[in-house]
């Protein structure tokens, strides 16, 4: 066999097990949380709603694929991606440069500041490190929220929860003296009936390194082709109108961000 015909039998076997290789995404496996309201959330009834489902609802029908949600826990949840339990992570995950290093992401489809609330009796008036200081303050764990409450409020004495709702809880019943997440999330618990207690204190100045880019869904590095069509579809959205109906469902301005 000359060295033409072995080169172009190579490229041939490399072609076919490309092919073989190649992933069918008629049907996409979607992870998200369940437990981050208004983004995510499980019902009793065992239906997940919320912003980050409607979009990527949204996002399956403009790929024309079946969507499929499976809930994780959130300090679980990359490591569920990466063995393959489901495809994508969609569960208002801030795109940072330590998560990078795990996995990769879409564009942006969201992007909103951290914000402090505190009881509505608070004697607090500034949600800076220095009026906070001694203060307990709650965060959920392995979040862009803890990670800056460390880092821009030192002074604190920050109590990590896996959940929102369990810092919720405790800040109802008093055992801390605020608590730092995502301003929407914070604004739309305190307008409901488990967070009249309380108000929001202030808003904090994002910091891109810890914050990073706003929230994008998560793939595994190997599915480019993925992020591909994912990003397309976020850009159909948006430009289609779907993505301002979605928002103005769930909020009173643009969460896109800038």
């Amino acid at each position: 066999m000359g060295m033409k015909t072995i080169a172009a039998a190579a490229i041939l076997s490399v072609a076919a097990f490309g092919a073989a290789e190649a992933k069918d995404w008629s049907k996409i496996r979607m992870g998200t949380e369940g437990a981050y309201p208004p983004f995510n959330v499980l019902g009793s009834d065992g239906q997940l709603t919320g912003f980050d489902i409607d979009i990527a609802k949204a996002l399956c029908e403009e790929m024309k694929v079946e969507c499929e949600f499976v809930t994780s826990d959130w300090n679980g949840i990359i490591p569920a991606l990466q063995a393959g339990k489901f495809d994508t992570i969609i569960a208002s995950m801030s795109i940072t440069e330590e998560r990078k290093q795990q996995v990769d992401f879409t564009n942006k489809y969201y992007n909103t500041p951290p914000a402090i609330a505190v009881p509505k009796d608070s004697p607090l008036t500034e949600a800076t490190d220095a009026a906070l200081a001694g203060k307990a303050i709650g965060a959920q764990s392995s979040t862009t929220h803890s990670n800056y409450a460390e880092v821009k409020l030192p002074s604190t004495d920050l109590k990590l929860y896996p959940t929102s709702d369990e810092y919720k809880l405790d800040l109802v019943n008093g055992r801390i003296d605020g608590v730092i997440d995502d301003v929407v999330v914070l604004s739309e618990w305190v307008k409901s009936e488990d967070g009249a207690c309380c108000k929001i204190l202030g808003t904090l100045k994002p910091d891109p390194v810890i914050n990073g880019e706003g929230a994008g869904i998560a793939i595994r590095k190997e599915d480019q082709d993925l992020k591909e069509k994912l990003n397309a579809a976020i850009a159909a959205i948006r430009a289609n109108g779907k993505y301002k109906e979605i928002n103005d469902k769930y909020f009173e301005f643009d969460v896109y961000g800038d």
